[in-house]
């Protein structure tokens, strides 16, 4: 659940007006492409076990899912920074150049989910703006996804916008969730996991019989460091995308990060959804009540995404969020995470 807004200083009062029926328009307006049904499966395609094969034998990223972090190390060196997650593991994020923007999941030494959204990763069988036509004529893409572990047997059911827009394939032993972009039609980014990895993070509607593996209860402590890593990565995978479609990358800004937080946790704590807060106005109102000077400023709000990457796929998936990510206007960016709410707040600075 995503909704966007732009304002403008000086001009707000003319605009809110206009943005109140358009976030109205934008709420019963969903963009799919004319081609957007389930693709049918062809008899060329390659069946799972070959395709691990294959990206095994050249090395690509999903090789590392078992491996242990002295592996890691060899390979990439140390992180730029370790974050923690809500699914146990923690992120260790590479963060050198949006090209090769690598995060990997880390849990009991081992690598156990890795996101990729730089262009230049190997991520065979896949690879990152590739034409999503070219996977389902060779993949096969299904509807339900089963798993099965010791502690129960569990399946997952994919929408026919799951099936469209992030489809989940089972690569032997791994599972591979594709983000698509729906306006390219080309491949945003993948996350690779493990079984056990995948039933935490249940980013789609799962059936099971058995046990329920969940992620451990976070102290508070814990769950601000999440939040906090959450909106790092927000900022991260921003420019990355912001890089690969020509526009400058934007800036952290502690000041909006804050305003952008406490509206986040306003929506979580009383319970809305909305540019407009009953308590503390609206974006105008917000930022400039933290101290935010700007001539323009613009927000993308989500909830309940698994995480911040897949609340930047979202916003990127949403023509009016995806005009605000992609804005060339805008110099800085606030974020912030509570809980599942998620805020960005763009501005350029007067």
């Amino acid at each position: 659940m995503t909704v966007a807004t732009i304002i403008k200083e000086g001009g707000f009062q003319a605009m809110k007006w206009f943005l109140i029926v358009l976030l109205l328009l934008v709420g019963f307006f969903y963009f799919f492409p004319e081609n957007s049904s389930r693709p049918e499966q062809k008899q060329e395609q390659i069946k799972d076990g070959n395709l691990q094969k294959e990206a095994s034998a050249s090395q690509g990223i999903m090789s590392l899912i078992g491996k242990s972090a002295e592996e890691v190390k060899k390979q990439f060196g140390e992180p730029v920074r370790i974050d923690y997650s809500a699914y146990d593991y923690k992120w260790w994020i590479y963060n050198h150049q949006p090209q090769t923007y690598v995060q990997i999941g880390i849990l009991k030494n081992r690598v156990v989910t890795v996101y990729v959204c730089g262009e230049k990763v190997n991520v065979k069988p896949f690879q990152i703006n590739q034409p999503i036509k070219d996977i389902f004529n060779k993949i096969p893409i299904d509807s339900s996804i089963p798993v099965s572990l010791e502690n129960g047997t569990y399946r997952f059911e994919l929408s026919e916008e799951d099936l469209t827009f992030q489809p989940l394939v089972k690569l032997g032993d791994v599972y591979a969730q594709i983000y698509v972009d729906r306006f390219t039609g080309r491949v945003s980014s993948v996350r690779f996991m493990d079984a056990e990895t995948l039933i935490k993070m249940r980013p789609y509607e799962l059936v099971y019989r058995g046990k329920l593996l969940a992620p451990k209860l976070l102290s508070v402590k814990e769950q601000k460091k999440v939040e906090l890593a959450n909106a790092k990565q927000i900022l991260d995978i921003t420019n990355v995308v912001r890089q690969r479609h020509g526009v400058e990358m934007v800036r952290w800004d502690e000041k909006t990060s804050k305003a952008a937080y406490e509206h986040s946790k306003d929506m979580k704590e009383n319970q809305f959804f909305s540019h407009e807060s009953p308590l503390h106005g609206d974006l105008k109102d917000r930022l400039v009540s933290s101290g935010v000077n700007f001539q323009i400023a613009g927000e993308n709000i989500a909830a309940q995404y698994v995480d911040g990457a897949a609340a930047v796929e979202g916003w990127l998936n949403s023509e009016s969020h995806r005009e605000t990510l992609l804005n060339e206007q805008f110099t800085h960016l606030g974020v912030g995470v509570f809980d599942k709410y998620y805020t960005q707040n763009f501005i350029k600075p007067q």
